[in-house]
């Protein structure tokens, strides 16, 4: 986990944000808030948050999914760049993380766009699915316990419409991956992952080194 894009020098880095963040002022002040956390490595780097942004604005999305709301600093990107009447339904088990980030939503006008559930991911998604809510769902963003990736995928790729999205996070894992000597659970699951992402036809693909490695998959079929 990173709040920065891997493998940037730093004085590469400080010019790349500041040559390209647009960030809202309740957004930094959010992120600021979240890094004083012990837990604060969770969030997403800004110019991930920014990318996200400009992924929902291309695919026009309405109705969207996050498994894993943390503070809120995702959700709350995605809430903004999202129409009046649009909808976040938002997964997550913890009570504390997601009270600041309803503070947040709260302070920006956006909490009627979002709907939390607080109970595991993988119930709420099963629940969506019980209710004829496949293929209803433009976009999801995936960034929650890491060997659960395979199941939130399969749920997500049945909920999301064709031409969707779906955003999965952590995919470089800070460069563990990448390294053979490295073998414990979380990251054998991410590798094994990855590698299904790569063979699978169901959609299309791109790992995007930002942040701690983005893929995008993009749902095949007709919209």
């Amino acid at each position: 986990m990173t709040i920065r894009t891997l493998g940037l020098a730093s004085n590469l880095y400080d010019y790349l944000i500041s040559v390209s963040l647009r960030e809202a002022e309740i957004l930094t002040k959010l992120r600021q808030e979240t890094a004083q956390h012990p837990m604060g490595r969770m969030q997403i780097a800004p110019e991930q948050g920014q990318f996200i942004t400009l992924l929902v604005q291309l695919l026009g999305a309405k109705k969207t999914l996050e498994i894993g709301v943390f503070t809120g600093y995702s959700s709350l990107v995605v809430a903004l760049a999202l129409p009046p009447e649009g909808q976040i339904v938002a997964c997550d088990t913890s009570e504390e993380f997601t009270a600041i980030a309803r503070r947040y939503w709260q302070q920006a006008g956006v909490d009627h766009k979002i709907n939390l559930h607080i109970a595991p991911a993988l119930e709420t998604l099963d629940n969506l699915l019980a209710a004829g809510q496949a293929e209803t769902f433009d976009f999801a963003f995936i960034d929650a316990d890491k060997s659960n990736y395979e199941n939130y995928y399969e749920r997500s790729l049945q909920l999301v419409r064709p031409g969707g999205l779906i955003a999965i996070d952590n995919v470089l894992w800070s460069g563990r991956v990448a390294d053979p000597q490295i073998q414990d659970n979380r990251t054998k699951k991410i590798r094994a992952f990855n590698e299904k992402l790569l063979q699978d036809q169901r959609v299309n693909i791109s790992l995007v080194p930002i942040g701690d490695g983005l893929t995008l998959a993009l749902k095949q079929g007709n919209k």
